[in-house]
């Protein structure tokens, strides 16, 4: 069993994060090694998640009272009334706070069964076990949960943090390519925002990387998870640095509502698309120098990964976006407030735009 070990500390809490491979064949022990004591517990399935895997999970906890629940995880079912089946198990067969959940699968199952476990009793004991490279490098660490509603992405949900996360690395070897892609989005933009070294080493390992080759794999999701725990730790509430994380998603959360969260632009794809379109935002309002900017998008172009809008939207589609921006959470004005970059590992935070301001940017762009 090949093993990292990364603390992460969110104000009076902490909780370890394993990654590594053939994780979950040594569950109960690394479960025992936590000192995370429960009878009965209520495993959250997303229904990808190979059977294989599930009848390994199921057997390690062995002698626990299980119940099942299998979700369709998908950004339409991210929402309170999925939410309230989890709730209603667990009042149902009387968990008490002592009790467990746990969550196996992608980010929006982790997202769903962390506010499920947030509410239930005010605060039930959490596991998370992502089975998918956005999941593992992401929405694992950090502690925050919610669901969708149709005024836009995450509006509803909690800080809650797991008491252990469990990155096998073995789960991403059934992922397709596009799952990949996801992962690798954010990965890209934790060394965007924070360590141009990263940043370098992607550049010059990413076939190994993306075909999970070893120490390659590992020691991405490490440094990356690193990244996002170090800015995690310094704002668990995000109410300053941790902004720094939403580098391109004010852009990709908006791209994705003006789809209405169809398969044609996933989450990870939206990132980096959003990514990409930030990056053009910042070097035209000479943020960014021409030559970061020419050594990102090559980065980008050379293997593959969105890049140009045009090829999902239309000038007709700018005020439905803007509309989306404009909703986002992270404003607090009538203004748009964006993470820009300034140069590889120095981002730009509450940078704040007119609304008329992106709509010639966003025009420009869809008539090139």
């Amino acid at each position: 069993m090949k093993m990292k070990r990364l603390i992460v500390r969110a104000n009076h809490e902490k909780y370890p994060i394993f990654i590594g491979s053939g994780l979950i064949s040594n569950l109960k022990k690394i479960i025992k090694s936590e000192k995370i004591n429960f009878i009965k517990c209520l495993l959250v399935l997303d229904k990808n998640v190979p059977k294989k895997k599930i009848h390994i999970i199921k057997k390690k906890l062995k002698g626990k009272k299980l119940f099942i629940l299998h979700l369709n995880a998908n950004e339409k079912n991210k929402n309170q009334k999925t939410t309230n089946k989890i709730l209603e198990i667990l009042l149902n067969k009387n968990f008490s706070r002592e009790d467990i959940l746990i969550s196996i699968g992608g980010g929006i199952t982790g997202d769903i069964a962390g506010y499920a476990a947030s509410l239930f009793k005010r605060g039930l004991k959490f596991i998370n076990i992502p089975t998918t490279l956005l999941a593992q490098v992401d929405s694992s660490i950090g502690g925050k949960t919610g669901v969708n509603t149709k005024q836009g992405k995450n509006l509803i949900g909690s800080f809650y943090q797991p008491k252990l996360v469990i990155s096998d690395t073995d789960f991403l070897n059934t992922l397709p390519k596009r799952e990949i892609i996801c992962g690798y989005g954010e990965i890209l933009k934790h060394s965007l925002i924070s360590n141009k070294k990263f940043f370098l080493f992607l550049n010059k390992n990413f076939n190994n990387i993306l075909k999970f080759k070893s120490p390659y794999i590992e020691k991405t999701i490490y440094e990356s998870c690193k990244i996002k725990r170090n800015v995690v730790e310094k704002d668990v509430k995000e109410k300053n640095l941790r902004k720094i994380l939403n580098f391109g998603h004010t852009f990709a959360h908006a791209f994705e509502a003006s789809l209405n969260f169809s398969k044609k632009l996933n989450h990870g794809e939206a990132v980096i698309l959003g990514m990409s379109t930030a990056l053009k935002f910042s070097k035209s309002n000479n943020f960014l120098s021409l030559n970061e900017f020419k050594i990102i998008t090559n980065h980008i172009k050379n293997f593959g990964l969105p890049n140009d809008i045009k090829k999902y939207f239309f000038l007709k589609d700018i005020n439905k976006i803007l509309s989306f921006m404009v909703n986002d959470k992270k404003n607090i004005t009538s203004k748009i407030n964006l993470i820009l970059l300034k140069r590889i590992g120095t981002p730009l935070i509450d940078k704040k735009f007119d609304k008329k301001k992106l709509k010639i940017f966003l025009s420009r762009e869809l008539s090139n």
